[in-house]
């Protein structure tokens, strides 16, 4: 009994020392996400470029993460591949020393390489820490909590240079930049932390293959699969609402960054409640694919999205930023959790690979179509093609739903 105690409250430090690692690389990368297409403005930068760019940037970050799946999957070196992907968030600092946007945005993109490599395997580690222990739901949740604190935290860095200064120009952003060296630092040494944490706890080893049991990659996964590229395909990304509300005057540039903050406290406390209501769905019926009926809750709140943030006051973004923040704790906490229960851990870091795989190349798709539509034919395109694609999306959840109750 007295083991039993001890293992579960080692886990429950690693998932939080997870936690603290993606609240300091959330400060450093969320901080600049929240700033960039404002930043990508004042350097001359227009939608279309940011759009391609941005989404290019995103499905390089997931597209790789199948590559990198597959890598932690074949050698169990999981621990190399998180030090270089957050490694490389170096260069975030480094957006501050250029001064062309041409520059900045190939450091967005490397920056998003980074994240594609130190995915996989972190998740994988996180997901056999918490299995069968606290649960994947309570795991991500937590773990995307405390995440969003620095998601919270980064935008404000900027928020606090323009209020200090009283300016809100080139040079401000290139010092809000800088500042998250700081960050960096913090991150890299805790880092360390967790990896002697997890080692000397013996907390990644492989279980053996019961008899009959198939590696293969079920049915259920590949139509998950499919839901979350059309779930994420009419997701609008933020750089391109930071740019809409700039560009149409809707507030100034010292305020934008503090509403990204505040999808991302939203962020944080829909984690919580829907990695929670995600568990509880696998208890109630005894079927560990039972919580992926959540996901329901992600086609209605993103189809909001674009009436709200591409509207014409600072009242109705304020209520899109909400349903963006909604909508992202749900992705990064249910969708995710959704992996650890519909693969094996052999094949885990590859299950996640596919998953954000797919979930890059919609958002890449996305955010190109929309910046194209904005650019062309205003906001009002982007909001019926969102409409249309949510539609598809909540059809492919019915299916996805009849095939659970049909394996359960």
């Amino acid at each position: 009994m007295h083991r039993k105690k001890t293992r579960i409250s080692g886990a429950v430090q690693i998932i939080i020392i997870f936690g603290l690692i993606s609240m300091f690389g959330d400060i450093i990368y969320e901080g600049a996400r929240g700033a960039n297409g404002q930043y990508l403005q004042l350097l001359g930068a227009n939608a279309t470029s940011i759009g391609i760019i941005v989404g290019l940037g995103e499905f390089l970050a997931y597209c790789l993460r199948l590559a990198a799946g597959f890598m932690a999957d074949k050698t169990r070196k999981y621990w190399p591949l998180i030090f270089i992907g957050y490694g490389m968030l170096i260069v975030v600092p480094m957006m501050g020393i250029s001064g062309q946007w041409k520059y900045v945005l190939a450091f967005i993109m490397l920056e998003r390489v980074g994240k594609a490599l130190r995915s996989p395997a972190k998740d994988t580690i996180l997901s056999h820490v918490a299995e069968g222990e606290v649960g994947t739901g309570f795991a991500f949740g937590l773990q995307e909590a405390l995440d969003q604190i620095g998601a919270l935290a980064g935008p404000l860095l900027f928020v606090l240079v323009f209020w200090l200064t009283g300016r809100q120009g080139i040079s401000e952003y290139r010092t809000s930049y800088m500042l998250t060296f700081v960050p960096y630092i913090a991150l890299m040494f805790i880092l360390y932390l967790a990896y002697k944490r997890v080692s000397r706890e013996k907390l990644m080893e492989v279980e053996k293959k019961a008899p009959g049991e198939s590696d293969k990659l079920v049915k259920i996964f590949w139509v998950y699969s499919i839901f979350t590229f059309v779930a994420v395909l009419g997701f609008a990304n933020f750089p391109l609402i930071g740019y809409h509300l700039k560009a149409a005057n809707i507030m100034p540039d010292s305020r934008i960054p503090l509403l990204y903050s505040l999808a991302m406290a939203v962020d944080a406390i829909v984690a919580l409640i829907i990695g929670k209501l995600y568990d509880t769905a696998k208890k109630r019926t005894g079927n560990k694919k039972s919580g992926l009926l959540t996901l329901l809750f992600i086609p209605l709140f993103t189809a909001l999205i674009p009436f709200l943030a591409f509207g014409k006051s600072a009242a109705l973004a304020v209520g899109g930023m909400i349903c963006y923040g909604a909508v992202m704790g749900a992705h990064e906490t249910v969708m995710r959790s959704a992996i650890a229960d519909i693969t094996t851990l052999r094949k885990r870091g590859l299950g996640y690979g596919i998953f954000n795989t797919s979930y890059g190349v919609a958002l890449f798709f996305g955010s190109s179509l929309f910046g194209f539509l904005y650019d062309n034919f205003g906001a009002s395109s982007i909001q019926f093609t969102v409409v249309a694609v949510e539609i598809a999306a909540i059809a492919l959840f019915l299916v996805m739903r009849k095939q659970i109750q049909k394996e359960g």
